[in-house]
Parts: structure tokens; sequence; C-alpha cells
């Protein structure tokens, strides 16, 4: 019966006066505990000295904004809080609908998300942190109301790393635009047009001096966003947990591919209309087309995957059998 109402606060009822004393009480303690997770990542959350502002969610916001020192683009960060949020109301059934009990292996997690964020006020690393924000908002609920409930927040929580800027990734950026410049310049040449490759520049006819694969057209972008949106794409529509990592696995070459074939049209455009609008309108909205074509891609990738293959065989010789 404890157990019964110890959920009844995600219910449908929305009136105060209609909560019972227990509900009340987990309510004052959730209201407890996410006050002071939030104050101790907005006054301790960041350590780096000679900072404007201690919290880490400042950090975290300012850097969704910077796209050019950082590299990376992170704006789809604004996003991401939300997208958790939804799974967590689009399931809030089947996630609250187990028994809960207080489980003792959450307070280890718990505890081990509060050591990195210790650590990572020593070592002055404001991503350590938040990566133990996110270790935390699944670890109470862990401990608080077990394995059952916590194994279906997995997802939801784990999707808020994709919130957090990540730099080893500025690593891979100039690598990749290498990688996009490589593959370009054979791609045109095997359409007939004469490329050479100089650095991350391309050369052709229409544009001697070059084209340069700079920083923005190094797919990271591109790559990060794909990411994400298959991640939840792939949560959604596959069944088993092995055809969810195939499906989010996939999204990195389709991003890769689709940021080569825009560079490469580019080329073509500079070729056919000249560099002035290659570079200027089909530029700012050629990556519009070529991210529906990848999400296209992702979503017949999917479908495959879903698929019964045998059924669909059984159902081909079936209807052969009839015509014939």
């Amino acid at each position: 019966m404890q157990n019964q109402t110890s959920i009844k606060v995600w219910s449908e009822r929305w009136r105060l006066g209609a909560l019972e004393r227990p509900e009340l009480v987990q309510i004052g303690l959730a209201s407890v505990i996410i006050g002071m997770m939030f104050m101790m990542f907005h006054l301790l959350g960041n350590t780096v000295e000679n900072v404007n502002s201690r919290s880490a969610f400042n950090w975290m916001v300012a850097r969704w904004h910077d796209t050019i020192s950082f590299g990376a683009d992170y704006s789809h960060g604004y996003f991401i809080p939300f997208v958790s949020l939804g799974v967590i109301w689009y399931k809030r059934k089947e996630i609250f609908s187990n028994e809960t009990k207080v489980d003792w292996r959450g307070l280890v997690v718990v505890i081990g998300a509060l050591v990195l964020h210790w650590l990572g006020a020593k070592m002055q690393q404001t991503r350590f942190s938040l990566m133990s924000l996110v270790l935390l908002i699944w670890g109470v609920p862990f401990y608080l109301f077990g394995w059952q409930l916590a194994k279906k927040l997995i997802f939801p929580c784990a999707y808020l790393t994709f919130c957090i800027p990540l730099n080893f990734l500025d690593v891979i950026a100039f690598p990749l635009r290498v990688l996009s410049t490589k593959m370009s310049v054979g791609l045109l040449n095997g359409f007939g047009i004469e490329a050479a490759r100089s650095g991350t520049a391309i050369l052709i006819p229409s544009m001697p001096t070059g084209m340069d694969v700079a920083d923005p057209c190094s797919g990271l972008r591109s790559l990060l966003a794909m990411t994400a949106l298959t991640a939840v794409y792939a949560y959604f529509t596959q069944k088993t947990l092995l055809k969810q990592w195939i499906l989010f696995v996939a999204s990195i070459p389709l991003a890769v591919i689709g940021n080569i074939a825009r560079i490469g049209t580019i080329a073509v455009v500079a070729e056919a209309l000249g560099p002035k609008p290659a570079l200027g309108l089909y530029h700012d909205y050629s990556g519009y087309i070529l991210f529906t074509a990848a999400i296209t891609s992702m979503v017949i990738i999917g479908s495959l995957l879903n698929m019964e293959f045998r059924e669909v065989t059984a159902k081909w010789k079936s209807a052969r059998s009839v015509h014939t």
C-alpha cells in the first residue's frame, strides 16, 4: 500500500489539496534535493580562475553560443533537456508503474557523482562537474525508488550528455576537414571535373586560388546534430538494444558522407554557375538539403532494421507462385 501511494504524485490529479501527506513529503524532499543540486552546480560548478561566473550552467550555455573559438557547434544543446523531459513524460506510465523501494546501489552512484564533481572542481574541469550532474540526476531516483525505475531512466538521463561541450571533439575537426577534402576531390575527378587538393583547399578551374574547407565545413556540426537526433529516433523506433546501437552508429558515416556530398556539390555549382552563387546562396542553404537527405537515410535504415525479412520473403514467394 505504501508503494502505491508513493507514486500517486505522478497521477493525473493536479490540485494540491487532493494530495495526501506522504505525497506532500515526497514533493518537499524532491524540492530540497533539486534546490541543493542547483545551488551546488550554480555556485560551485565552475572553479576556473579569472572567470565572471562560478555557475556550470552559465559556462555551458556560453559554449553553446561559441561556434568559432570552441570549434564544434553545440547550439542544439538548448533542445536536449526538453527532449529528455519529453521522453520521461511520454513513458511516464511505464516508468512509474513499478514497485518502488530504496536501493543502496543508487547511493554508490550518488557518492561517485559527488566525488567526480569534487575532482572536476579541483582540476578546474567544468565538464567533469557537468557529467557528475548527469550522474546525480540518474543516481538520486535510483537510490530512492530502485533499479526498476532507474533502468527506464537510463536513456533520458544519458541523453543529457549531448548538452556537455566535449573539448576532445576539437581534435577530430581537422582530420574531418582533411577527409572531406580528399573524398570531395576524388568525387569531383570521378565526375570528370579536374580538381586537386592543397591542404584543406580544393583547387578547381573556376577557383584556381582554392575553395578552403574551413572548420565550420568540417562536418563536426552536422555530426553532433545527427547523432543527437538519431539517438532519440532509435530509442523510439528500434525494438532491441542492438538495433538501437546499430542505427546510432550508422548516423556517423551518414553525417560524414552528407558533408562530403555538400562540399562536392558546391564545387560543381561553382563550375556550372560561377564561384559567387556557389559560395553564396547555395553554400548557405545546401546544408539543409543534405541534412534532410541524411535524415531520410536514417529513416530508411531504421525501417530495414525493423523489417522481418522472412515474412517479406514468404509473401514474395506466395505472390510469385500465384502469378505463375
